[in-house]
């Protein structure tokens, strides 16, 4: 479980700096930067629970990351160039995290947990 919960923490922390620099610096929709920089702020609520394996976060972020995901897919498919490709990478780790906190959320599970052992 250590291990899922090491990728979904890499791959959320991917993500959040992949969107400030996407839109701040690297291909922000408009010159400067723009405001849908505030994108990042979702993630960022789920982030302290995710680095601590709440289990509880592990439960509702996999819906939020589905807005990424279909983001890096509309904007795959709209755009070209540096942005197509900031859009699938921004698939690829909405990807990532869902699966992994996903099954974190499964095998943390209390009903999976061993009991306690009585000697």
């Amino acid at each position: 479980m250590k291990a899922l919960q090491m990728i979904s923490s890499v791959s959320l922390i991917g993500l959040i700096f992949l969107c400030l620099a996407w839109e701040l610096w690297l291909a922000p929709v408009r010159p400067g930067g723009s405001w849908l920089v505030l994108k990042t702020l979702p993630l960022l609520l789920a982030l302290m629970g995710i680095l601590k394996g709440r289990r509880y976060t592990y439960q509702w972020s996999p819906m939020l990351v589905l807005f990424y995901f279909s983001e890096g897919v509309m904007r795959a498919w709209s755009e070209t160039g540096l942005s197509a490709q900031l859009a699938i990478a921004e698939i690829v780790l909405s990807v990532v995290f869902f699966f992994a906190a996903i099954y974190y959320a499964k095998l943390s599970a209390p009903s999976r947990q061993s009991p306690p052992q009585q000697a």
